[in-house]
C-alpha cells in the first residue's frame, strides 16, 4: 500500500477525547480516497496528521512503506513531498497564474520551470490563462490553478481540504468530476476531505465515513449506500428511515416482516437468531419504496421536495411510521393525499432495535 494508517491516534491538549481515535485505512498508488463526516468528526485533523502538521500520539502513518509518523518518530511536513490544496486556494493576488503555479519550483532553471508550468496548466485545462491574475479568473478556474500549483512539484501524495466549499453547488459536483479526471491523468495518489456526499461520490475510489474521531467504514460509494457497516453510516449516507421489523424463518425462506408488508427474495438477509426474538430495525431507502396506486399499503404525503425529475416524498403509514420515497415528478400529488406504495428491497440492512422504535426520516447531508 502507498499510504497506510494503522490505529492512528491524535490528541489535543485540554480535550478529554482524542480528535482521531484508532483510525486504520490504506490507499494504493494512484487511488483517490475521501474522508467525509459531520463538522468536528476529526477528518481535517487526520488530514493534517498525514501532512505532518499534527503529531501522532498513537499508531503509525506510512508513506511508500516508510513510517513518517508514530509516537516515537516524526518526519517533518516539508520532507514528506506532499502537496496540499486548501479551501481558500491561497493564490498570490499579485502574481499571474503562471507565476502562482511556478512559485515553488525553485529547484528548476527558468526554462525548466516554464515548461513544467505549461504542462500542469494544460493538464488542468487552463493552458490559456498564463498571464491572468486570480481576480480575472472564475472560482472554478482559481481552484484549478491551485490544483496545478500543488501538482507542479510532482508530490508523492496530494491532500485536498474541502477545496470546493466556496463554490456553488452545481459547480462543486462538476469540478469534482473534472478534478478526478485530472488526478487520474496525472497518476496522483490523493486524499480528499469534504462534508458533501455528492463530491465524495464523484471523486473517490474509496470513501471513509468518520464520526467523533472514529472511522466507521472505509469502502466504495456503492457499499456505503447499500451495505452500511454501522447505524451511523446508514443514517449519514443518502435518504432513508429505520423501520421496525421482525425476521422470521419460514421453511427454507427468511422473511422480514414490516409495516409495508413482508420483504422476500432478498440478498444477504440476517438469520432470525441474530436479534432477540428476531426484532430489529430495517433500513428503508427512498429508492426502496415504489409508488403504486394499486398497492395494498397506503401512505399519506406529509412533505414533498421537488428535485426536478423527481419528488422526495415523506410519507406516513396508517401505523404512524414514516418512510421516504423518490417519485417521478409527473406524479404531483397534494400534501395530505393518500397514495399506494410497495417495497422493492434488494439489500436488507438491519440493526438492533432502538428503544424508541423507528427513527424519523434522515436526509443526505
Amino acid at each position: 500500500m502507498f499510504l497506510d494508517l494503522s490505529r492512528l491516534g491524535v490528541h489535543y491538549a485540554g480535550r478529554s477525547q482524542p480528535a482521531v481515535d484508532g483510525v486504520s485505512f490504506s490507499l494504493q498508488a494512484g487511488e483517490i480516497g475521501v474522508l467525509i463526516g459531520p463538522s468536528g468528526c476529526g477528518k481535517t485533523t487526520l488530514l493534517r496528521a498525514v501532512a505532518g502538521l499534527e503529531r501522532a500520539q498513537a499508531g503509525t502513518i506510512s508513506l511508500a512503506q516508510q513510517i513518517v509518523s508514530s509516537p516515537s518518530s516524526h518526519v517533518a511536513a516539508e520532507s514528506r513531498r506532499i502537496g496540499m490544496v486548501f479551501q481558500d486556494y491561497a493564490l498570490f493576488p499579485h502574481l499571474d497564474a503562471a507565476r502562482n503555479v511556478g512559485f515553488g519550483l525553485t529547484q528548476l532553471n527558468a526554462a525548466q520551470r516554464q515548461q513544467r508550468v505549461s504542462e500542469v496548466l494544460e493538464l488542468v485545462g487552463l493552458g490559456h490563462v498564463h498571464r491572468r491574475f486570480p481576480h480575472e479568473l472564475s472560482g472554478g478556474q482559481q481552484q484549478r490553478v491551485a490544483l496545478a500549483r500543488a501538482l507542479a512539484p510532482g508530490p508523492r501524495l496530494l491532500l485536498l481540504d474541502e477545496p470546493f466549499s466556496n463554490l456553488d453547488v452545481d459547480l462543486r459536483e462538476r469540478l469534482a468530476h473534472e478534478v478526478r479526471g485530472i488526478l487520474k491523468a496525472a497518476g496522483t495518489t490523493a486524499l480528499f476531505v469534504t462534508h458533501d456526499q455528492l463530491e465524495a461520490f464523484a471523486i473517490g475510489d474509496r470513501i471513509g465515513v468518520m464520526h467523533e474521531g472514529h472511522l466507521h467504514q472505509w469502502d466504495d460509494a456503492y457499499a456505503l449506500y447499500h451495505r452500511p457497516a454501522t447505524r451511523f453510516v446508514a443514517d449519514f449516507i443518502g435518504h432513508g428511515v429505520f423501520a421496525q421489523a421482525r425476521i422470521e424463518q419460514r421453511g427454507e425462506t427468511v422473511v422480514v416482516r414490516t409495516a409495508l408488508g413482508d420483504l422476500t427474495d432478498i440478498q444477504e438477509c440476517p438469520l432470525p437468531d441474530t436479534y432477540a426474538g428476531g426484532l430489529c430495525d430495517v433500513l428503508l431507502r427512498a429508492d426502496d419504496i415504489v409508488h403504486d396506486d394499486n398497492a395494498a399499503v397506503k401512505a399519506q404525503i406529509l412533505r414533498k421536495a421537488f428535485r426536478g425529475s423527481e419528488f422526495l416524498y415523506t410519507l406516513r403509514l396508517q401505523t404512524g411510521e414514516r418512510v421516504v420515497a423518490h417519485v417521478p415528478s409527473h406524479h404531483d400529488h397534494a400534501l395530505g393525499e393518500w397514495i399506494g406504495i410497495r417495497p422493492e428491497v434488494d439489500h436488507v440492512v438491519t440493526f438492533p432495535r432502538e428503544a424508541q422504535g423507528a427513527s424519523p426520516a434522515v436526509t443526505a447531508r
